[in-house]
């Protein structure tokens, strides 16, 4: 039988090796996930989910117990892959806040019919800017002001990004299922 996530803390807490490895085993497939989402590539990925796990190791006294260990842990991946995109992100032009549109949405999208296999590609090919914003408040559920100061954007910027990124996943959509559409 498994052992619980709080055995494995424990074990963790006394640098137990076997315990170390089974809280990797346990959490590395869900948090390599998050670090995907906010990484441009595998191997930057990969790297970020091993200082997440140098970071859960050598913190564990900062988890308190006050929420599942899983969310402290999430919390720790999302903010190291920020690290990341924040170290790459000379490489992206920020947007200005006078470009926020916001987007309505109508009932019965295209996205109705997109796998979601498709949809997370489409949302790794945006531009890495758009992806992080999206991510984060779509996925993660932060707010636009706890973007900007994860992030170092203001608030428009953060909203501009995410409205570009909806925008932008729209137009790669109706290419997609018109192409589709076209072939049938």
């Amino acid at each position: 039988m498994a052992e619980s996530i709080n055995a494995l803390v424990e074990g963790c807490r006394k640098n137990q090796p076997a315990a170390q490895r089974a809280l990797y085993e346990r959490l590395g497939y869900q948090l390599m996930g998050v670090c995907m989402r906010y990484c441009s590539s595998r191997a930057e990925a990969e790297d970020a989910l091993q200082v997440t796990f140098v970071k859960i190791f050598t913190r564990l006294e900062q988890f308190r117990g006050q929420g599942p260990f899983e969310a402290w842990a999430r919390r720790i991946a999302v903010t190291t892959a920020i690290n990341s995109y924040q170290q790459n992100r000379q490489q992206h032009v920020p947007l200005d806040a006078a470009e926020v549109t916001e987007l309505a949405h109508a009932d019965g999208t295209p996205f109705d019919q997109l796998s979601a296999e498709d949809l997370v590609r489409m949302i790794h090919q945006l531009p890495l800017g758009y992806r992080t914003v999206l991510n984060l408040y779509a996925i993660e559920g932060y707010s636009h002001a706890e973007i900007s100061e994860l992030l170092g954007i203001s608030e428009g910027t953060s909203k501009s990004q995410l409205s570009r990124a909806r925008r932008l996943l729209e137009e790669r959509l109706l290419v997609s299922t018109s192409s589709s559409n076209y072939n049938d």
